[in-house]
C-alpha cells in the first residue's frame, strides 16, 4: 500500500502568497514616498516618518484584531475587510495634504496591513500545512512579502518618474482590492461555535499570558520590528544622502543605477531578494533544529551586520554588501517565530496568539521609523538610532535563550 504524503504546494498557500506579495509591495514602498512627500509640502523630515510610526503601531494593533476575526468570522471576510480598508486609506491619502491628515489615515493603512499581511494569512497557512510541511509552508508564505518588496520600492521609484506619489497611491489601491479575487482558493475548515470559540480562546490566552515563554517571545520580537521598519522607512533617504557618489564608469551605472537615489530604492529590493533565500532557509532548518537557537543566531548576525556598517564608510559597494547581508537575516524570524507560537501553544488560535506578539514587533517599528525621523532632523543623520538598533537586536539575541520551547500542554499536563 502506497503512503500518501501531503503536498507542500496547495491552493491556500499560492493564494496567501499572492496576497502577501501585493500587501507587502505597497507597504515596502513608503520609505521611498518620504523625500517626495517632504519635498512638495516643505515638512520636516519627522513628519511623514511619524505618518509611518503610526501606520506601522496601527498594523501591530490590528493585528491581533483581525486574528480573532479570522477565527471567529472566517479567514476571507478578514481579509476582505483588510484589503477594503488598506484601499480607502490610500486613496484618502493620496488627497492628503496636511501633516495630521496623512498621520491619521495611516491608521487606516495599517488595518489593512493587518488584514492582508502575516498574521492572518500565515494562520490561514499554517493550518492549511501537514505537521511535516508547516515550516516550510510559513517560510514560503513569509518569502512572498520578501518577494514584494523586491519590486515595490523600484516600482514606486518608476512610477514616481512618470506621474505624482497622488497617481500612484490610486494605483496601489486598486492593486490591493485585485488581489480579492484569489480569496475562492483560501478554502479552510469549518469554524467552531462562537461559544466554543470564546471560551477556548480565553483560556488559551491566560495560559499564554501566564508562561513566561510567551512573555519573552513577545520581547524578543521588538528588535525585529525596529530594524525593519527603520531600515524601509529611511535606508534610501539615507543612502540617497549619506553614501558616496556612484561611478560613472562603473557597474552600477552601467545597469542603470545612476544615482544614490535609485541605489536607496534597489537597495529596498536587494534586501528583499535576499530575503526570499534566507526565510526559505530558516523554514528549512526549523523543520530540524531549534527555533529559539535559530532565532539567537539571527538576531545576533543582524546586529554584527549592523554595526560592521555603520562603522565603515558609506560606499555604494558597502550599501549593496550590507543590504545583502541583512536582507539574509530579514524576515527569516517571522517562520521561526510564528512557528514557535504555533508548537507551544497550538494552532486553532495561532492568528490571535501571534497577532500579540506581533504587536511587540509593530510597537519596535514605530519606534524605529519616528525616532529616524525626530533624530535626523535634531541631527542631521541617523546615526545614534542606528546604534540604538544594534542594542536591541543583541537584546533580543539573549532574550530567546530561556524559552522554554516544549508545548505547553506537555508541561502542564
Amino acid at each position: 500500500m502506497t503512503e500518501t504524503r501531503a503536498p507542500l504546494i496547495t491552493p491556500v498557500l499560492v493564494a496567501g502568497c499572492l496576497i502577501i506579495l501585493v500587501s507587502f509591495a505597497i507597504r515596502a514602498s513608503f520609505g521611498v514616498f518620504q523625500i517626495p512627500i517632504a519635498t512638495e509640502f516643505n515638512w520636516p523630515r519627522a513628519e511623514f516618518s511619524l505618518a509611518i510610526a503610526i501606520q506601522n503601531l496601527a498594523w501591530g494593533i490590528g493585528q491581533p484584531i483581525f486574528g480573532a476575526i479570522a477565527e471567529k468570522m472566517g479567514d476571507r471576510k478578514a481579509i476582505i475587510m483588510g484589503a477594503l480598508i488598506y484601499a480607502v486609506g490610500l486613496v484618502a491619502s493620496s488627497a492628503a495634504v496636511t501633516p495630521a491628515a496623512h498621520q491619521m489615515l495611516e491608521v487606516l493603512v495599517g488595518f489593512g496591513i493587518a488584514g492582508t499581511g502575516f498574521g492572518v494569512i500565515l494562520a490561514v497557512v499554517g493550518r492549511a500545512a501537514s505537521d511535516e510541511n508547516r515550516s516550510m509552508a510559513l517560510a514560503i508564505a513569509t518569502a512572498a512579502g520578501s518577494a514584494g518588496q523586491v519590486f515595490g520600492a523600484p516600482l514606486a521609484e518608476f512610477l514616481l518618474s512618470m506621474m505624482s506619489w497622488q497617481d500612484v497611491f490610486l494605483i496601489f489601491a486598486a492593486a490591493i482590492v485585485a488581489t480579492l479575487a484569489l480569496l475562492p482558493l483560501m478554502k479552510t475548515e469549518s469554524m467552531a461555535s462562537k461559544s466554543e470559540l470564546e471560551e477556548s480562546m480565553g483560556q488559551i490566552l491566560i495560559k499564554a499570558f501566564k508562561d513566561p515563554s510567551y512573555t519573552l517571545i513577545f520581547l524578543g520580537f521588538f528588535s525585529c520590528g525596529y530594524q525593519l521598519a527603520f531600515i524601509t522607512a529611511h535606508f534610501p533617504a539615507f543612502v540617497t544622502e549619506m553614501c558616496g557618489a556612484i561611478d560613472p564608469s562603473g557597474t552600477l551605472a552601467a545597469v542603470g543605477v545612476s544615482s544614490t537615489s535609485a541605489l536607496g530604492a534597489i537597495s529596498i529590493s536587494l534586501i528583499g531578494l535576499a530575503n526570499i533565500a534566507g526565510t526559505l532557509f530558516a523554514g528549512y532548518l526549523g523543520k530540524t533544529y531549534s527555533k529559539k537557537y535559530l532565532l539567537a543566531a539571527i538576531y545576533t548576525g543582524r546586529t554584527i551586520v549592523a554595526a560592521l556598517f555603520i562603522l565603515m564608510p558609506i560606499t555604494p559597494t558597502s550599501v549593496i554588501v550590507f543590504s545583502i547581508a541583512m536582507g539574509s537575516l530579514w524576515l527569516a524570524t517571522v517562520p521561526l517565530t510564528s512557528g514557535l507560537v504555533a508548537h507551544i501553544y497550538g494552532l486553532r488560535y495561532m492568528g490571535t496568539l501571534y497577532g500579540i506578539v506581533f504587536f511587540s514587533h509593530q510597537l519596535g517599528s514605530f519606534l524605529g521609523v519616528w525616532l529616524g525621523g525626530r533624530m535626523y532632523d535634531a541631527f542631521g543623520d541617523y546615526t545614534f538610532v542606528w546604534w540604538i538598533g544594534v542594542g536591541v537586536g543583541a537584546f533580543s539575541a539573549i532574550v530567546h535563550l530561556p524559552v522554554k520551547e516544549q508545548p505547553l500542554s506537555a508541561r502542564t499536563a
